[in-house]
């Protein structure tokens, strides 16, 4: 058996004093990677990104996890390439996952013909960028986020009557995006991949008087089987890239023309949804074994 090793939070960890609330959704999905992968000779061993362990002994590393990388990003790239120097196979990849961590890639896709959500990116935002966004964008409803981030940490919706006070509103580079109404009606859909093929989709609501779609804030999610053209767009966003990375999850909202735009293409520590596509398992494991 190839042991292989799935960098995660500290706080996931199942020993860990601070465990997170929705640790319960990595022991779901660990389980069901672990059925997946042992009938192609792996095993998965979490580990702590922050802790110094011996690499090599490792048949290769599996990134999906890392939860927290957000706050201390430069280290994890660095702890990346150096595992990666060692000669340790890393998926993804640590290019992969640095051309991915900062929101920017959402420009290099748009230039691709890739429909993405209009973005302004202030690098230190300001009271007078939320309004020069709401001019830019024709739209009194913006949200502000942070380019290096992940489950709507630190987001805020600003609308006219609800302006931030005159200065900074965020002390690191941001991005601001018109409100897309559709996700708080419709939703958000998410398309998951493996290498490339296509695994299951997903429909993620917020609570009734929100609009953040994660479990953490009162979101639900449902198994969709998405229409033809709608997992044609979301297929469109990988072939966009170079090569397709061993995983991905290709997050979509509706725009008022009915077309999907991008929101976000996640392929460093997406949530994989193994409950409502447990193929996925099975999938990753024989594209892993593949690749290795």
């Amino acid at each position: 058996m190839t042991e292989i090793a799935l960098l995660t939070a500290a706080n996931l960890v199942s020993d860990a004093p601070d465990r997170r609330a929705d640790a319960h959704l990595f022991d779901i999905q660990l389980d069901i990677l672990r059925r997946g992968f042992a009938p192609h000779g792996l095993t998965l061993t979490p580990v702590r990104w922050i802790d110094p362990l011996d690499w090599p002994r490792f048949g290769g590393v599996l990134v999906n996890s890392a939860w927290d990388y957000q706050d201390r990003h430069e280290d994890f790239l660095a702890t990346l390439d150096r595992i990666a120097a060692l000669g340790v196979a890393v998926f993804n990849d640590p290019a992969t996952v640095r051309w991915n961590i900062r929101k920017t890639y959402l420009r290099e896709l748009e230039s691709r013909g890739v429909p993405v959500i209009p973005t302004l990116w202030p690098e230190t935002p300001t009271h007078d960028d939320i309004v020069h966004a709401m001019s830019a964008f024709g739209s009194d409803d913006v949200v502000l986020k942070r380019q290096v981030g992940g489950g709507a940490r630190a987001q805020v919706r600003y609308t006219r009557g609800n302006l931030p006070a005159p200065g900074p509103v965020m002390d690191r580079p941001g991005m601001i995006q018109p409100f897309i109404a559709s996700i708080a009606t419709e939703g958000e859909y998410s398309f998951l991949f493996v290498d490339g093929a296509f695994s299951h989709a997903l429909l993620k609501r917020a609570r009734s008087g929100d609009y953040r779609i994660q479990e953490a804030y009162g979101g639900t999610s449902r198994a969709i089987d998405p229409t033809p053209a709608d997992l044609a767009s979301a297929q469109a966003v990988l072939t966009a890239l170079a090569t397709p990375p061993l995983y991905a999850r290709v997050d979509m909202v509706r725009g008022q023309g009915g077309e999907l735009l991008l929101m976000e293409l996640e392929v460093i520590e997406p949530f994989l949804f193994p409950k409502e596509g447990p193929q996925i398992g099975a999938m990753l494991g024989a594209a892993l074994k593949k690749r290795l």
